[in-house]
């Protein structure tokens, strides 16, 4: 068992017992100081990064499975050399197990978030340490077995992120052609959902989502209304 988090409640005690029991834990850390912590992640004004920093060391000091630091990476913001230095140097403190660094491949809910340059990339890899490593958008299906709906099924996963049309449609091969494009039809027509366009991969959304300035890298599709999240999605 796998948890996925933002690190943000592991100052509390009980949040780090219940977290014991999963094999692998994967909280983000994106900044290496306050002020680009706020900038990138957006957290509620109660939640400091000084106290993110303590629950996470204070974590891995209990923690006896796998602790992978995800690190997403945003062009100009946190792959300079200044920025990827002060997370190296806060990785130093809370000795993770691995540091996956990930990329804003998915539509983020500001226009101007970029993925960085092939340069950028190969300075996380050098200053992040020999336990980091690029990991790229997963391949393959979705288990949607407990969902009878196909709509349902849809929406259940686009809730959640963004997904690309293509592994919706790996994922749908369950129903017939005509069920996934009759629900498909159904979930725009009804508002529950939205197409993204980003690098030219088409992505479907929750219409509740917001994208507000697309511009020339990703765009709504037109005839699609938009709605948001933080700074990469």
């Amino acid at each position: 068992m796998a948890i996925i988090t933002n690190g943000a409640l592991f100052y509390s005690p009980e949040v780090r017992k219940e977290l014991a029991a999963a094999d692998a834990v994967l909280p983000t850390l994106d900044a290496g100081n306050a002020r680009l912590y706020r900038k990138i992640n957006r957290p509620h004004p109660d939640i400091t990064y000084e106290r993110l920093i303590d629950g996470l060391i204070a974590f891995h000091e209990e923690y006896l499975g796998k602790l992978w630091v995800e690190v997403m990476l945003v062009r100009g913001l946190n792959d300079t050399a200044q920025a990827l230095g002060d997370i190296a140097k806060v990785l130093q403190m809370i000795k993770p197990d691995a540091v996956h660094i990930n990329l804003p491949t998915r539509p983020p809910a500001e226009a101007w978030v970029q993925p960085p340059d092939e340069e950028g990339l190969m300075r996380a890899i050098s200053i992040l340490g020999n336990i980091a490593e690029v990991v790229h958008p997963a391949e393959g299906d979705f288990d949607l077995g407990s969902y009878e709906n196909v709509v349902d099924a849809v929406a259940g996963i686009i809730t959640r992120h963004p997904m690309r049309q293509d592994e919706l449609e790996r994922t749908l091969v369950r129903w017939s052609p005509g069920q996934v494009i009759e629900a498909l039809t159904d979930l725009e027509a009804s508002g529950r959902a939205q197409i993204v366009e980003r690098y030219g991969i088409r992505f479907w959304s929750a219409r509740q989502a917001h994208y507000p300035d697309l511009g020339q890298s990703q765009r709504t599709i037109p005839g699609r209304n938009k709605e948001v999240k933080g700074v990469h999605g």
